[in-house]
């Protein structure tokens, strides 16, 4: 068995080249309110407090997930250990009275608006990194980072970040304001970051922040079908789970597998720490509602690869092309904008 130091030693990183240091593995907590299936706060509350107890600080959430249940979950916890938590929150959907997102506002009135509503949510006097969750194509990126700034005068925010954006957008909202921190999708499974997001950050001194790190659950090896899935899970209509695209993709799940046993770790904790072996600046934030999930991902964080066990694992991510678009194709329009 490979030596894996216990979770409490979770080693650091900072958020962007001057910014603030926060576990080098963060908790997603979209899950815990809506889009995986049914929601248990007292169970998520558990997983909560267990992260900060082992070391995990940086918690992300956005105003949509749960239309505001999930920034209410975490007041729970910030009610109870605030000075231990590095709060990352979202603005940009606006959701219909049936829960569809009905527009992406960017517009400097909604920006405090949403701002304001958060911190109430939550229960704090500020947020310690603020996101656009989307980029809205109808206003420039100027004005919304303008408006994200006043909210740093203010004291309302500390540190801001861009989800989703591309490398144009990233640079023209530097320009206005340094970010600390870009939050897109990235993994074993979806690497177009690489070619000018991931570039981008490095040349302006900003994190990357990957979310679905674990392929929404499908690198663990434990998705084989759609039909495992809650009637509500929101991964039915992704591409990837379906059909023929699924059965063409279980190749890389069952590669991935045969490998952690190999080398005895989960097929989680490898899909987690190649990533974390990409660079410094990249703080994945897998998501869990399950305690035992969340110490088997915080021991990828103290995983070490050899030359050898890069080549390897290179050469099985060359020999699985991934089918299907990440997004149902509506979705694929809100990304990299």
């Amino acid at each position: 068995m490979n030596h894996i130091t216990p979770p409490s030693a979770l080693p650091r990183r900072r958020l962007g080249a001057a910014g603030p240091e926060v576990s080098a593995l963060g908790l997603g907590c979209m899950g815990m309110s809506e889009f995986y299936g049914p929601a248990d706060d007292a169970r998520s509350l558990a997983v909560l407090h267990h992260a900060l107890d082992i070391g995990i600080d940086f918690l992300d959430t956005a105003d949509m997930y749960g239309s505001g249940a999930n920034e209410r979950l975490l007041a729970l916890l910030l009610a109870q250990r605030r000075d231990e938590v590095f709060i990352a929150t979202k603005f940009g959907h606006v959701r219909a009275g049936d829960g569809s997102v009905a527009r992406i506002d960017g517009s400097p009135a909604y920006v405090r608006q949403a701002c304001d509503a958060s911190l109430q949510r939550l229960g704090v006097d500020h947020i310690d990194l603020y996101y656009q969750h989307r980029v809205d194509k109808t206003v420039p990126i100027e004005e919304t980072i303008g408006a994200m700034a006043e909210l740093v005068k203010a004291g309302k925010v500390r540190h801001l970040g861009l989800s989703e954006a591309a490398a144009t957008t990233i640079r023209r909202a530097h320009d206005v304001h340094p970010i600390a921190a870009v939050q897109t999708e990235y993994s074993m499974w979806t690497r177009d970051v690489e070619a000018e997001v991931l570039p981008t950050c490095r040349q302006l001194g900003i994190a990357l922040v990957p979310y679905s790190p674990l392929g929404r659950g499908f690198l663990t090896g434990l998705i084989r079908s759609a039909d495992q899935l809650a009637p509500d899970d929101r991964r039915r209509i992704h591409p990837r789970f379906q059909g023929e695209n699924l059965d063409h993709n279980l190749a890389l799940a069952d590669s991935l597998a045969a490998l952690a046993e190999e080398w005895s770790y989960t097929p989680a904790q490898l899909a987690l720490a190649w990533l974390l072996h990409q660079g410094e600046d990249i703080v994945p934030i897998p998501g869990t509602r399950s305690v035992a999930r969340l110490d088997e991902n915080a021991r990828a964080a103290s995983i070490h690869f050899d030359d050898g066990r890069r080549e390897r694992l290179d050469a099985l991510l060359q020999r699985h092309a991934i089918a299907g678009t990440r997004y149902p194709e509506m979705q694929m329009k809100t990304v990299n904008v």
